[in-house]
């Protein structure tokens, strides 16, 4: 009788946790390529899991949260223009009232750098948000550290 109720017990604990796993459709990696003696690119590559998108920097006021980089002041590198992104796909979604762009599958954004010395670790977050067709994850903020060699 005592093992029964254990192994029910287990059963709903297993159950419990399976229905609260947290989602992460999304996942992120980071990389640098030297373009030059004193330049370089970072690139900050998005992985989206089927039925999920990831929006765009630009999307106007009123709608999702929009992707975005905050990269540390830091030594040996400096900013070199904006984050760049690919072409977005640009839909009306009813749920916000109006166009919005974002990407699915996959992106890569990239930002220029140039180095002030002869390596630079370069620290930062990136802020998103991701909706599929049921719902909205809240916006959450991923740090990176990316090497310069």
């Amino acid at each position: 009788m005592k093992k029964n109720l254990i192994v029910c017990c287990l059963f709903i604990l297993i159950g419990i946790s399976a229905k609260s796993q947290i989602l992460k459709p999304v996942t992120w990696s980071y990389a640098a390529k030297k373009t030059g003696p004193k330049t370089a690119t970072l690139y900050i590559k998005a992985k989206i899991d089927k039925g999920w998108h990831l929006y765009s920097q630009y999307v106007k006021e009123g709608g999702p949260v929009k992707t975005s980089f905050a990269f540390a002041t830091g030594k040996g590198f400096e900013l070199v223009g904006k984050t760049i992104e690919p072409k977005p796909v640009t839909k009306y979604e009813e749920i916000f009232k109006m166009n919005v762009s974002y990407f699915e599958n996959s992106v890569v954004f990239q930002q220029k750098i140039k180095l002030t010395g002869s390596s630079a670790t370069v620290k930062g977050t990136v802020e998103s948000m991701v909706c599929n067709d049921h719902q909205c994850l809240p916006p959450e903020e991923i740090p990176f550290s990316i090497n310069v060699k």
